[in-house]
């Protein structure tokens, strides 16, 4: 299994983005997919997670409300949909596979991921 993320980009204070998980080498129908956040040098934040019956967990109360997570099985992708983005969430974003069908309590249990897509928000 590999997990490609895109979509990142240059936004502005304010701005929106989609981000996009596409898996390649296997099916992506039988996993929770999440997504976490993280700077060079710095912890990683862990942001949200769908189960494969769609069930939301999320980690992070600093983006709950300003962030929505979505699956496409049929297509085997994952989107991350962030609004009113704040320039702090400037880093690279990763999706990644839980190894069970349910989220895990904790976004440590993400345990495969992509290489990342960086964010930037700023003026």
């Amino acid at each position: 299994l590999r997990l490609a993320e895109s979509g990142g980009d240059l936004v502005q204070p304010g701005g929106s983005l989609r981000l996009s998980c596409i898996a390649s080498g296997s099916t992506l129908d039988i996993y929770a997919i999440g997504w976490f956040r993280q700077a060079p040098g710095k912890e990683r934040e862990g942001l949200s997670c769908i189960s494969t019956n769609g069930d939301i967990t999320n980690y992070s109360d600093s983006v709950e409300g300003r962030i929505t997570v979505a699956r496409d099985d049929a297509k085997n992708t994952a989107a991350l949909q962030m609004n009113s983005l704040k320039p702090e969430a400037t880093t690279t974003y990763y999706c990644a596979i839980a190894p069970s069908a349910k989220c895990p309590r904790n976004h440590s249990g993400l345990s495969f991921w992509g290489e990342g897509t960086l964010v930037t928000v700023s003026s």
